[in-house]
């Protein structure tokens, strides 16, 4: 088990070893038992974590605010437009003062080719961790909550589980590629067969798909994409059906485009479960783009566990925070 976490930046899984993934995971399930029994857990007293946000969040911000206060810290919540970063002031010179001022920076901005970069320039300047609450490449903070629930439903040992990501059709909002990315390049480290669905044009960085390759090789899963739908729902012990935006091809940040609504048939229906193993397991990052992206009576139905899914993005955060801004 690794013990020292204290200042370790949370920006991408792929800056933390598999054996700091297992730690954070433990504590994790540590919490999360220590919440269901009402005991208190004030790891972190009078600690402060600064909470910025360039976009909107219920279960991100939520998870964190509440996690900190959990933990006996404080959240302070920041619309950054409200912040001097709106009249222009750079990374560096905001990263430097609240890194005086507070224990720990988050942050979510999925600003598409700028977002990572503003993360890893706050990094770069701040003597505290700093915590990614989404960015336009990596969404660690679900990545690890979806392992979690995974794991919870299907024990630690997720070898040769097929896991399929699959992309849906939305029309709320041109969605970011970060949740993709990280279950793509975090799931066969842990020994799953990850099937990666998606029609032509909405396709994930090349150099995502060569280190998931990688992490399957090294650790025994597997990846395989494909541009056949009912191929990813086939036999999978798990399927994330969830949009993303075609970022890679349209830097437009118009919602509606020909290749968008080209592929209405994309979405997740009681036909394409049918297809699933025997209990498979129904998974989104929420907010579900209802009826587009998926049925009611898939989202709702037995097959479903989101609910536990977005509980367990407060039980991670927790642990990230614990870890991070505290410990040896």
């Amino acid at each position: 088990m690794q013990t020292i976490f204290r200042g370790k930046h949370f920006i991408t899984l792929e800056d933390w070893t598999k054996e700091e993934i297992d730690t954070l995971l433990d504590v994790s399930y540590d919490l999360k038992k220590d919440f269901a029994l009402n005991k208190p857990t004030n790891y972190l007293p009078n600690k402060t974590v600064f909470l910025m946000f360039f976009e909107q969040s219920t279960r991100t911000r939520n998870s964190m605010e509440a996690g900190i206060t959990q933990l006996g810290g404080h959240g302070h919540f920041l619309d950054t437009s409200t912040m001097q970063v709106s009249h222009g002031e750079v990374a560096k010179d905001t990263s430097v003062i609240l890194s005086r001022m507070g224990h720990a920076i988050a942050c979510r901005n999925c600003v598409w080719e700028s977002g990572n970069k503003y993360l890893r320039d706050m990094a770069k300047w701040s003597t505290v961790p700093i915590i990614s609450m989404q960015d336009d490449l990596f969404h660690p903070l679900q990545g690890v909550a979806d392992l979690m629930t995974i794991q919870e439903k299907r024990g630690r040992n997720t070898r040769n589980l097929k896991v399929s990501v699959i992309w849906a059709y939305a029309t709320t909002h041109k969605k970011p590629v970060s949740v993709p990315v990280s279950q793509a390049l975090l799931f066969p480290r842990y020994g799953m067969d990850v099937t990666l669905a998606y029609p032509e044009g909405y396709d994930l960085p090349d150099w995502a798909i060569e280190n998931a390759k990688k992490n399957a090789e090294k650790h025994g899963g597997s990846l395989t994409i494909t541009h056949d739908q009912e191929e990813a729902y086939q036999d999978a012990d798990v399927v994330f059906p969830k949009n993303w935006g075609n970022w890679l091809t349209n830097q437009s940040t118009d919602v509606v485009d020909a290749t968008l609504e080209a592929n209405k048939n994309w979405k997740c229906t009681e036909e394409r479960m049918a297809l699933t193993a025997k209990d498979a397991l129904y998974m989104h990052a929420l907010p579900a783009d209802r009826v587009n992206e998926v049925v009611d009576s898939v989202i709702d139905g037995p097959h479903s566990v989101i609910y536990d899914e977005a509980e367990n993005r407060l039980h991670t955060a927790k642990a990230v925070m614990a870890l991070t801004m505290g410990g040896r």
